[in-house]
């Protein structure tokens, strides 16, 4: 899976859109707002962010991330691979026919 924040819906639905249609990603969950509070450039910064989770093989995800730091607005995105310790066989089946 990948954890992955935006800067808004707009644009968490123009990079799930792209990542769905490339087969990059099976599914994609878009979240509602976040507040993040993080250091940038020696400042501390609270913004509002979209939260997403993509549901993708381990193979494709480097793909994947590529995609996602070609399309992401920010200089340094938040785009993280988790790997799914288990899951409904069939779900994982899913997965593997909608990337493939």
């Amino acid at each position: 899976m990948i954890y992955l924040t935006l800067s808004s819906r707009d644009e968490a639905m123009t990079v799930v859109r792209a990542l769905v249609s490339e087969r990059l990603v099976a599914c994609a969950n878009v979240l509602g707002e976040a507040t993040s509070v993080y250091q940038w450039q020696g400042e501390v910064v609270e913004a509002q962010e979209i939260v997403v989770i993509a549901k993708t093989r381990r193979d494709l995800a480097d793909r994947a991330l590529a995609r996602i730091t070609a399309l992401h607005s920010y200089d340094v995105p938040c785009a993280v691979v988790y790997d799914m310790a288990a899951a409904l066989p069939a779900y994982l089946d899913w997965i593997d026919k909608e990337t493939a």
